[in-house]
C-alpha cells in the first residue's frame, strides 16, 4: 500500500438491532470523513439500506461487496462488506436478541481478521451489546477482551480521548473489588509505558502522565489506604527512573480537572468508572428542555494491540434506534483518530 493512500478502515456496523447503521450513515455522508480514509462497512447491506430510509439519506447509495478490493471509496457510495447474516424485514430494532449478537461478534471477527491480514489498515467499531453478544455464546466482556484474545495480546489498555483529555486504565471489566485486586505496581508501571507511546504516536514530543490514586485523597499517607504508598508510588518512581514525565498519585477528585485545563497530556485511572465518568460528564451533553442528547463525543482506543482500534464512546441505545435522531459524532472522532493512528503506524 503506498505512503500517500488514505489508511483504509474496517468499521463495523455494531448491533444491528442498535443505533450502529443509523450513525454510520450519518458520518458517511460527511465529505471530510472520505478525505482522511478509505471506509468500508462490516456488516449488513440490508441494513444499511435500512438506515438510509430511517435517516433520509436516499441521495447516498449503497454497494455491496465482497472483499476490500471491490470497494469504490467515492463520495455518495457507501462500501458495504456484505456479511448476509441478518434479515432487515424481520430483525426487530432496539431489541436484545441472540441474531443481533451473533452478527455484532462477527462483523467484530471479520474487522479484526482483515487488520491482521494488512487488508485493513485500522478498524473502528460500532457499539454492540453484550448481553446479546453471550446470549449468543460468544463469553467476552467487551470489544477490548475480544481484540485482546483474536490478536494474541497479553499486554493493553483502554484509552478514552475527547479533545485534549486523553485517560487509560488499569483495569475495566472487571467488579470494584476486583479493580482494587488489581492495582499493582507492575500492571500500574506497564499502563504508564502503554499511555506514554500512545502519546508519542499521537505526535506529543514530551508527554506528561498524571497517575490517579485509588483511594480518596490518595490515601492520605496511610489513613484511607496502603495501595498508593505500596503500589502506585513505585510504580510511578519506576517510570521516572525509565526518563518518563510522570506526576501522582494525584487525588481523584481534582486530576481530571487538571487534565482537561491541560496540565496533563493522559490520565492513568485505576479502574474502569474512575476515568469514564468524568469523560462522559464532558462528552455527554443532555438537554432537558428538548429531551434530545446535544452531544455524545469521545472516542475509546484500546493499546498495546498490533493493529489499530478505535470505538464510539457510547453504547447500543437501543431506546433510540430506528428514530434517525442518534448523534454520530462520536463514530466520526473515532474514524479520525483511527485514520491518525494508522498513518503514524506507517511512518
Amino acid at each position: 500500500m503506498r505512503e500517500t493512500e488514505r489508511p483504509l478502515l474496517a468499521i463495523t456496523m455494531g448491533d444491528p438491532a442498535s443505533i450502529g447503521p443509523e450513525i454510520t450513515v450519518k458520518a458517511l455522508t460527511d465529505p471530510e470523513v472520505l478525505e482522511k480514509c478509505r471506509p468500508l462497512i462490516v456488516g449488513d447491506a440490508c441494513m444499511m439500506e435500512q438506515a438510509l430510509d430511517i435517516t433520509g439519506h436516499k441521495e447516498m447509495k449503497i454497494h455491496a461487496v465482497s472483499s476490500p478490493a471491490e470497494a469504490l471509496f467515492e463520495n455518495g457510495t457507501i462500501d458495504v462488506l456484505d456479511m448476509k447474516l441478518v434479515n432487515a424485514e424481520t430483525l426487530p430494532l432496539g431489541k436484545v436478541s441472540a441474531e443481533a449478537g451473533e452478527a455484532a461478534f462477527r462483523y467484530v471477527e471479520k474487522a479484526i481478521e482483515l487488520a491482521m491480514n494488512n487488508e485493513a489498515d485500522g478498524t473502528v467499531t460500532n457499539a454492540l451489546n453484550k448481553e446479546a453478544m453471550n446470549i449468543a455464546g460468544h463469553h467476552f466482556a467487551g470489544h477490548t477482551e475480544i481484540y485482546a484474545h483474536y490478536t494474541h495480546t497479553d499486554k493493553y489498555t483502554m484509552m478514552l480521548a475527547l479533545g485534549n483529555m486523553r485517560v487509560v486504565h488499569v483495569s475495566t471489566h472487571v467488579s470494584l473489588r476486583e479493580a482494587c485486586d488489581r492495582v499493582k505496581k507492575a500492571r500500574v508501571l506497564e499502563v504508564i509505558r502503554i499511555a506514554h507511546q500512545a502519546c508519542l504516536d499521537l505526535g506529543i514530543g514530551h508527554p506528561k502522565i498524571g497517575v490517579a490514586g485509588l483511594n480518596p485523597h490518595s490515601g492520605e499517607n496511610g489513613l484511607f489506604g496502603t495501595e498508593e504508598i505500596e503500589e502506585i508510588i513505585p510504580a510511578i518512581k519506576a517510570a521516572r527512573a525509565e526518563g518518563m514525565d510522570v506526576e501522582g498519585p494525584v487525588p481523584p477528585d481534582t486530576i481530571f480537572s487538571k487534565a482537561r485545563g491541560g496540565w496533563y497530556d493522559i490520565v492513568v485511572a485505576m479502574y474502569h468508572d474512575q476515568g469514564h465518568i468524568p469523560m462522559k460528564l464532558v462528552g455527554f451533553v443532555y438537554d432537558q428542555d428538548s429531551g434530545k442528547w446535544q452531544s455524545v463525543e469521545g472516542v475509546n482506543i484500546t493499546l498495546g494491540l498490533p493493529i489499530v482500534r478505535v470505538s464510539v464512546d457510547h453504547g447500543t441505545a437501543f431506546d433510540q434506534a430506528g428514530k434517525g435522531t442518534a448523534d454520530a459524532s462520536s463514530l466520526k472522532n473515532a474514524i479520525d483518530y483511527a485514520a491518525r493512528f494508522a498513518c503514524q503506524r506507517r511512518k
